[in-house]
């Protein structure tokens, strides 16, 4: 059995005490990152936020939006350690969960183009490229196209 599953792990939902080491994480996971205060915003907007654990540190989180049936998924990152071991795909279902439980009927997201593994771990989780996005995000030569996504839910 992986080391990583003998560790205790834990979803809960996300606090501002949180934001110092989601930053760190955000900082080692994009060129980027969303900023604390992006996170701040987000909660206090209502949004869904949640963060997994293990031995009490925040290892990844998402930040999801909700509204007239459709959710948007904004953020989801895993601790670069903690990587390949399927916690992306657990922190996924759980927020597909959470958007059936607030009524959504389908979910969408913008990812970056060059980010293949997790346009694969969307695929293999039902989702369906929509459109490209040309020039989304910054990127170090200038910009990036977004890949848009949607998974229609069963409610």
């Amino acid at each position: 059995m992986s080391a990583v599953f003998e560790i205790a792990h834990r979803l809960r939902p996300m606090t501002e005490a949180d934001l110092p080491r989601i930053h760190r994480i955000e900082l080692a996971s994009y060129d980027y990152p969303w900023t604390p205060g992006n996170f701040a915003d987000s909660m206090k907007a209502g949004y869904s936020m949640w963060v997994r654990e293990a031995e009490g540190e925040v290892i990844g989180y998402y930040a999801m939006m909700v509204a007239a049936g459709e959710a948007h998924l904004l953020n989801l990152t895993i601790a670069p350690i903690w990587r390949g071991h399927g916690l992306g795909r657990e922190l996924l279902e759980h927020c597909l969960a959470g958007a059936r439980d607030h009524k959504a009927e389908s979910v969408f997201l913008e990812v970056r183009v060059s980010n293949t593994v997790a346009i694969a771990l969307y695929h293999s989780s039902g989702f369906v490229d929509l459109a490209v996005r040309r020039g989304y995000y910054p990127a170090r030569d200038g910009r990036e196209d977004a890949l848009i996504m949607k998974k229609t839910l069963a409610c």
